[in-house]
C-alpha cells in the first residue's frame, strides 16, 4: 500500500466529521481533490472542477447530510490496488453514525466507496470516485426526506 493513503483518507474524514458542525470545512475538503474529478453513481456520471462551485455543493450537501441526522463517518478500512506508478484505486469501507430526525434513535449504516487516487510529489488527490445508491440506502433505513430523487445529494459524495 502507497504509505500516505490510509492517513489520506483519515484526514478525509477528519474534514467530513468536522463539516458536519456549523461551518462546512470546504478548503480541507477540497484540499483531497484534483482540479477536476468524476464522481459515479448508479444513475448519472458527473463531472466537477475543484473551485467555487465546488463550496457551495459542499454546503448544500452537509446541510442535507445534518437534516437526515448524519453525527459522525468513521473510516472502517481501506484496500489498496495498484493501477500503476501514478494511480491506486481504493476501496473505502465507512461507517457513518446517526440519529434519526424525528426519533433521536441511533443508527450506524456500513457502506464503501471506491476512488481513484493520483499519487502527486505533495500528496494524492482524488480523481475520481464511484458510489452506490445513497438515496436509496438513507430510504432503506428510513432517512430519505420524501421527494428527494434517487442518486446522490452531490457530487462530492465523501460517504
Amino acid at each position: 500500500m502507497h504509505p500516505d493513503v490510509r492517513s489520506f483518507f483519515e484526514g478525509y474524514v477528519a474534514a467530513y466529521n468536522r463539516s458536519l458542525g456549523d461551518a462546512v470545512d470546504a478548503t480541507a475538503i477540497r484540499s483531497h481533490f484534483a482540479e477536476h474529478f468524476l464522481g459515479a453513481g448508479p444513475n448519472e456520471v458527473s463531472l466537477g472542477n475543484n473551485d467555487g462551485s465546488f463550496t457551495e455543493t459542499l454546503e448544500q450537501g452537509y446541510a442535507f447530510y445534518r437534516s437526515i441526522g448524519t453525527r459522525r463517518m468513521r473510516l472502517r478500512d481501506v484496500a489498496v490496488t495498484p493501477i500503476d506508478d501514478a494511480h491506486v484505486m481504493v476501496r473505502v469501507f465507512y461507517g457513518a453514525d446517526y440519529a434519526r430526525p424525528e426519533s433521536g434513535e441511533p443508527l450506524t449504516i456500513d457502506f464503501d466507496v471506491t476512488y481513484i487516487l493520483q499519487l502527486r510529489e505533495a500528496g494524492p488527490v482524488i480523481i475520481a470516485f464511484i458510489a452506490g445508491d445513497e438515496m436509496a440506502l438513507y430510504e432503506k433505513y428510513g432517512l430519505k426526506p420524501a421527494g428527494q430523487p434517487s442518486g446522490s445529494p452531490d457530487p462530492a459524495r465523501a460517504t
